[in-house]
């Protein structure tokens, strides 16, 4: 029984796979995934995903989140920027900047950092540090 396609691929082709960092594991150095990142453990460092970066209940980023949408339930330290939507859930602490199209915010999760909401906020270039010259 083959377990690869094709061109040599687990999954097929155009459909982006889910990367998981684990409760317990923690990764020094910068992330980019081209489809879900979901985070248990820790990350020190920017987190980049075409598709979605979660954040579980537990789970910690040192750094900035880059994707269309971000789902928040642990603590970011750094600023967040989602081309679609942000949530911060009720268990999330959130210390930088945020910036999305739309935002859900759920009672008991904490912003501290600028809020921006809408077109307008997204017109930063990509790279861009929403923070930039903020001490945490």
């Amino acid at each position: 029984m083959a377990m690869f396609t094709e061109k040599g691929q687990g999954a097929p082709e155009g459909e982006p796979g889910l990367s998981i960092i684990g409760t317990g594991m923690r990764v020094v150095g910068d992330i980019t995934a081209d489809g879900v990142v979901k985070i248990e453990g820790t990350v020190v460092g920017t987190v980049r995903a075409a598709r979605q970066v979660l954040v579980g209940k537990g789970g910690e980023v040192e750094g900035d989140v880059i994707s269309r949408e971000a789902i928040i339930g642990g603590e970011v330290r750094g600023s967040i920027r989602a081309d679609e939507r942000i949530e911060i859930q009720s268990t999330s602490v959130v210390h930088g900047d945020v910036a999305a199209k739309r935002l859900l915010v759920q009672e008991g999760g904490e912003i501290n950092g600028v809020v921006r909401m809408g077109e307008a906020a997204l017109e930063a270039e990509p790279g861009e540090k929403l923070n930039a010259g903020r001490s945490y």
